[in-house]
């Protein structure tokens, strides 16, 4: 798999746009919620939007570090698990669309 593919497979196709959307808005009401009034539990949605993987990137974070895990940590497990579930989407979506020429290589004879 190239870089074009798993760009395409990551960002450019609808699926992937709609999920990276929703993630980016949660993060953006969870930092808005955070700098003009009590955010309370708000900051659960970017989590719960990216789970499993985000809370397995939590779970490594604070076997870790524990409770004292730097927050950039967590940060980095919430992006970084968008991205990889984005990816998957965007391979599900092009599996059902029926495009699979970009995923597999074709036989050379």
């Amino acid at each position: 798999m190239n870089a074009r593919t798993l760009f395409r497979l990551t960002f450019a196709n609808a699926a992937s746009a709609v999920y990276l959307g929703l993630v980016g808005a949660s993060v953006v009401f969870e930092v808005a919620a955070a700098l003009f009034a009590d955010p309370g539990i708000v900051g659960i949605w970017p989590f719960l939007l990216t789970a499993p993987t985000s809370l397995l990137a939590a779970g490594g974070v604070g076997a870790v570090w524990g409770m004292d895990a730097p927050l950039l940590y967590v940060v980095g497990g919430v992006l970084v698990s968008a991205l990889v579930q984005s990816c998957a989407l965007g391979a599900l979506w092009e599996v059902l669309r029926g495009h699979r020429q970009g995923l597999t290589r074709p036989s050379r004879g």
